[in-house]
């Protein structure tokens, strides 16, 4: 696999990846360009990631906000579902790929926090993780404006549940959060109480 300006398959304009599909598991794309090449070459179609776009696990995905610019790219995914964790309204243009491509939105909405004021909302995290559980739902896509917070807490009770080490999950979050990384969202995934979701099923 090569990885041009990311060694870590994250970036804040999204890589140029060669070698995603073997990687991720899902039926090749045409090509994988930067969020500069937005144009077509020729006859052939540019397949343009969404910012910190990566896999979480067999037929779960997140990323940041995709705009009309990925809207092949998630084609090519075959998404069923969306679970969105903003609480604005889901634009116009996101809502009508949506709808022409029969994607299901879920959306648990959760203000931007920063510190120190910081209030994650544990019970929409729990309900959220329930939908992202829900192979019904698969394959889906997690994101909120950046696909840094939200959706690396989102993530981070995810790899709790899958008795991931707490090392481990900082050290995923922290490679999508970078420089913004928060001492209070990993003190959240920590001390998240996973003991009444442990009869969901999980992926293999």
């Amino acid at each position: 696999m090569k990885v041009d300006g990311s060694s870590d398959l994250v970036g804040e304009r999204g890589p140029v990846i060669e070698g995603l599909p073997e990687y991720y598991g899902y039926s090749p794309p045409a090509k994988v360009a930067t969020g500069e090449e937005r144009e077509r070459e020729g006859d052939e179609e540019l397949f343009v990631p969404p910012l910190n776009f990566a896999m979480v696990d067999n037929g779960i995905f997140r990323s940041g906000f995709p705009d009309f610019a990925n809207f092949t790219f998630l084609r090519s995914l075959s998404l069923r579902s969306i679970l969105y964790l903003c609480p604005e309204p889901y634009p116009e243009a996101n809502s009508d790929f949506l709808k022409d491509n029969g994607v299901q939105l879920f959306q648990f909405g959760m203000e931007m926090c920063k510190e120190p004021f910081v209030n994650i909302p544990e019970e929409t995290i729990r309900e959220a993780l329930k939908v992202l559980l829900d192979v019904r739902n698969h394959p889906i896509l997690i994101h909120c404006k950046r696909g840094k917070h939200r959706t690396g807490c989102l993530v981070g009770c995810l790899r709790k549940l899958q008795r991931w080490c707490l090392s481990s999950i900082f050290d995923e979050y922290q490679r999508f959060a970078a420089a913004k990384a928060r001492v209070s969202d990993q003190r959240f995934m920590e001390l998240f109480d996973i003991s009444s979701l442990k009869n969901l099923p999980l992926s293999a």
